[in-house]
Formats: C-alpha cells, sequence, structure tokens
C-alpha cells in the first residue's frame, strides 16, 4: 500500500539521510553542507518549508520538499517542489505520482496558480516522468543563484 504522511521533528534526521542519498544520486554529495539539526530548525521549527514522506507497505521510503512562492504575473501563490528522492527499490510502483496527486490537490484546495519545481537536464528518467504528467519544460527560462560566498560578497 503506498501512501504519504507530513513530516515531524521526529524525522530531521531521516530526511537527512534521503538528502544525503539523493546528493549521491545526483553526483553532489560535495554541495551538502548542512545537517538534520538545520531541518529541525528551519522546517519544524521556523516553518520555511513542509515535507512529506513517502511510504510503501508501511516502510518509509522517501520524501518530498516544498514551500510556497509567488507569481506576479498571476498574482497569486504556488508551489515550488524543492525535491523529490524516493529510494531506488522503489521507484516504479507509482509513488512518485503519488506525490504529485497529493501536490495537486493541496494546490486546488488553498486555490494556488502553480507548481514548479527543477530537474537536472542529464536524469532522463525523471524528466519523461515529468512530461507523462502534463509538466511543460520551460526551456525559455534559465535559473540564476547567489549562492552563500556571493551574498557575503556582495
Amino acid at each position: 500500500m503506498n501512501n504519504i504522511r507530513k513530516a515531524n521533528k521526529n524525522d530531521s534526521k531521516l530526511i537527512f539521510d534521503y538528502i544525503l542519498k539523493m546528493a549521491k544520486y545526483e553526483k553532489l554529495e560535495h554541495m551538502v553542507s548542512g545537517d538534520y539539526k538545520l531541518i529541525e530548525k528551519w522546517v519544524f521549527e521556523e516553518k520555511k518549508a513542509e515535507v512529506i514522506i513517502i511510504t510503501h507497505n508501511n516502510i518509509d521510503v522517501g520524501f518530498a520538499l516544498y514551500f510556497y512562492n509567488f507569481s506576479t504575473f498571476v498574482t497569486k501563490p504556488g508551489l515550488y517542489l524543492e525535491d523529490i528522492f524516493i529510494l531506488e527499490e522503489y521507484r516504479g510502483l507509482g509513488l512518485g505520482k503519488n506525490v504529485f496527486n497529493y501536490l495537486v490537490k493541496k494546490a486546488k484546495a488553498e486555490e494556488l496558480e502553480r507548481i514548479e519545481w527543477v530537474c537536472l537536464d542529464w536524469n532522463l528518467p525523471s524528466i519523461k516522468f515529468y512530461e507523462k504528467l502534463g509538466a511543460r519544460k520551460m526551456d525559455d527560462w534559465t535559473v540564476f543563484r547567489l549562492d552563500k560566498d556571493a551574498i557575503n560578497n556582495f
């Protein structure tokens, strides 16, 4: 049975473990600088994001982290899916689609206009999955970032 549950502070170590596994999959381990204590602070104490835990047959198998953004053009909020990760052995079971069902229901209930996320351009299995859901690739947009060093040097 597939299910989704809202994460709580006690899940902080589990969430950070998934973050480490996701970073390894994406070959970005060198980019991880935080720890589970920061998850506790920013997600559960400061409430800057929300996390759901993805389960299969009552086993925790992944997570999704999202937060609210805002579109000035449509003058309404939306959801930004920062990350979704499912353990490799549980992929292909419909769990990712369950996450998007959850987010779509939330967006409809809260009258949100969009759900957005980014995907690494080499991650073809994920791109194909998103396109099958009806998501549209935004080729005409480029993602920019000021990282910690750029902020400090600004």
